[in-house]
């Protein structure tokens, strides 16, 4: 567990879990939580209120609303069992990111990270986590869980990298599913890792990255460039936004993804399109 200092709003956060179980070439897997929650001072600043860790997730406070993800054992592996939980008071801000790219190595059965993030009204959430990497071999589901209130303002990048260098990509089934006051909003999964389907040119074809940006702020309209398709999403006024990129590597990726968002953002500073 991370210590906690102590001030307006903060609460110490109680023990949090990490379970050993099974064996595999002599480690176990593990079942670990890691937790955020933002709180209100009375001054009206953002303090963070809770912040709790287990290996291999280790979360530490890098600025006054600003929290990274720390690796401090290796995982997810096969068998291993993960659990990120965020919680934003209304109108607060957190900004979630990773100072490494997670790397998912093969194991036991099949790895999975469960991230859920509650978003008070009028918050703010921006969670950028560097990629994953999905080792040859390696059996992974990633699911995500977002639930939003009124006036909750969310960006939230996701980007995979299809193995390590000269490798196949191991096995990923992903889940993003995305609530607005209690109401769907964006369901989607994909799945990478099948020869057959990765390398089709109607699906991931000779890319080796694929990755998505949700915003809730609302493109103006759908826009294309090479390799990467901005969509506002279908429904109520000002519903939403998801980028989706590929591109043969992690640098080109990232700058696609960041191409959506700014045409998102910033509708009329017609951005340059991406290499």
């Amino acid at each position: 567990m991370v210590p906690q200092p102590r001030g307006p709003g903060l609460v110490t956060p109680p023990a949090t879990t990490c379970t050993l179980r099974g064996t595999h070439r002599g480690r176990r897997a593990m079942r670990a939580s890691a937790a955020v929650a933002t709180a209100r001072a009375d001054d009206g600043r953002t303090v963070i209120g809770r912040l709790a860790s287990a290996p291999p997730l280790t979360l530490r406070q890098t600025g006054p609303v600003t929290v990274h993800l720390v690796s401090t054992a290796a995982g997810p592996l096969g068998g291993d069992r993960l659990r990120l939980d965020l919680s934003l008071a209304p109108r607060t801000t957190l900004e979630l990111g990773s100072v490494a790219a997670t790397l998912v190595l093969p194991g036991e059965g099949a790895s999975e990270l469960l991230v859920t993030a509650h978003v008070g009204a009028g918050a703010t959430l921006r969670f950028t986590p560097e990629p994953t990497v999905l080792a040859a071999g390696c059996e992974h589901r990633l699911l995500v869980r977002l639930a939003l209130e009124p006036g909750a303002s969310v960006l939230w990048r996701e980007e995979i990298v299809l193995g390590r260098h000269g490798e196949a990509a191991g096995r990923c089934h992903a889940r993003f599913d995305v609530t607005r006051d209690g109401l769907p909003l964006l369901r989607q999964e994909f799945t990478v890792g099948d020869p057959e389907l990765d390398a089709s040119p109607a699906v991931y074809g000779s890319a080796r990255c694929v990755g998505t940006t949700f915003l809730t702020a609302t493109a103006k309209e759908p826009a294309v460039a090479a390799g990467v398709a901005v969509l506002p999403l279908a429904g109520p006024a000002a519903a939403g936004t998801l980028v989706s990129a590929l591109a043969d590597d992690a640098v080109l990726l990232r700058s696609r993804l960041e191409w959506g968002e700014r045409t998102t953002l910033e509708p009329g500073a017609e951005p340059a399109a991406p290499r």
